[in-house]
């Protein structure tokens, strides 16, 4: 391990070079700020720039952690309409660097992380998330089957599978009772929606600090984190993304706009963001639109405890992960205003 965390280079240099066409040291590494996740490092060498993303050490909660899935779905998706980085190579070989990694392309860009995107004008501002809405159509109208993504999940009863999934997941990291989860997990096991029959490709992780938008224009790029994506239900993206209309400046990490002037912004309300959505993706209406907001935080909550837990292990890959598990009870709460 390097003095930042990350592999080792005496390991790692040579392994690339053998693995990844063109690659050539020496190299430098350093690892990106942010994300709880899957530690991502950058990568300097002779031949260029390049992304490392590993998974955390330690014992991993099942199915937690799916970098394998993640080179998969990125490699699917190179000729589509979603803007992806390009992947080079999958190590399954934990032995090598101490656990699964893939190397991809570092995407030059912008990445914006808050919400409010100070940094550009109220024009630019109400594109970029116009931007987001069209990328999110285009990933739902991606035919899974054509791209060989046709077993990357079980097709139907998205949202009672995911509930059992995460449910099961928060008990395992659960460190003390919060009663708001409780009000929470009892209230989606008794308004789960009945499977209308929409399957497509979801993100699972769709925000705007997700993005890499280009340096000159709001244009995406680079759609990242693809950890939590699979055979799901549309909505459930949808849901993600209208969440940080309801968050507060900043809950675990994520930049929210409650309480700002959204029209001032240019930033499109939850009502305007959902009928943009059904313009593009061909969609008629959305009833109940609030169980996939709510259903959002619920599993956003249980993501975080799964970090507060690890970092209670020693295994977080932040040093900020220690502090996570105090937003587990908001995040619940603004859950319930949502119902």
């Amino acid at each position: 391990m390097t003095a930042n965390g990350g592999p080792d280079l005496a390991v790692l240099e040579p392994y690339l070079e053998a693995h990844v066409e063109g690659f050539r040291g020496p190299i430098e590494i350093e690892k990106f700020a942010g994300g709880q996740s899957n530690p991502t490092f950058r990568i300097d060498a002779a031949s260029g720039t390049y992304v490392l993303r590993r998974q955390p050490p330690g014992e991993l909660l099942k199915s937690a952690h799916a970098v394998d899935r993640e080179f998969r779905v990125m490699a699917a998706l190179r000729d589509t309409a979603v803007p992806v980085p390009e992947v080079y190579h999958l190590c399954e070989d934990r032995e090598v660097i101490g656990s699964m990694f893939y190397v991809m392309a570092f995407c030059d860009g912008r990445i914006f992380w808050d919400a409010a995107i100070p940094e550009v004008g109220r024009d630019d501002r109400s594109a970029i998330y116009d931007e987001m809405l069209r990328a999110l159509a285009n990933l739902h109208a991606v035919d899974v089957a054509a791209v060989g993504l046709g077993d990357y999940g079980k097709p139907g009863n998205y949202f009672a599978r995911q509930y059992g999934r995460w449910s099961s997941q928060y008990r395992a990291s659960e460190l003390e009772p919060i009663q708001p989860m409780e009000e929470l997990i009892a209230w989606l096991d008794g308004n789960i929606p009945d499977d209308d029959g929409r399957v497509t490709l979801v993100h699972g992780d769709f925000r705007l600090d997700n993005v890499v938008f280009a340096n000159d224009a709001p244009r995406a790029v680079a759609l990242l984190d693809w950890e939590l994506s699979t055979l799901g239900h549309p909505f459930a993206d949808l849901g993600y993304y209208c969440m940080q209309l309801r968050m507060p400046q900043d809950v675990g990490g994520m930049s929210g706009l409650r309480g700002k002037d959204l029209a001032a912004l240019g930033i499109p309300d939850e009502k305007t963001c959902v009928a943009r959505y059904c313009e593009l993706a061909g969609v008629d209406h959305i009833d109940n639109f609030s169980f996939y907001v709510a259903f959002s935080f619920f599993r956003l909550a249980a993501i975080i405890q799964g970090v507060a837990k690890r970092a209670a292990e020693g295994n977080a890959s932040s040093e900020r992960a220690a502090e996570l598990g105090k937003f587990v009870q908001p995040i619940a709460g603004l859950a319930l205003e949502a119902i």
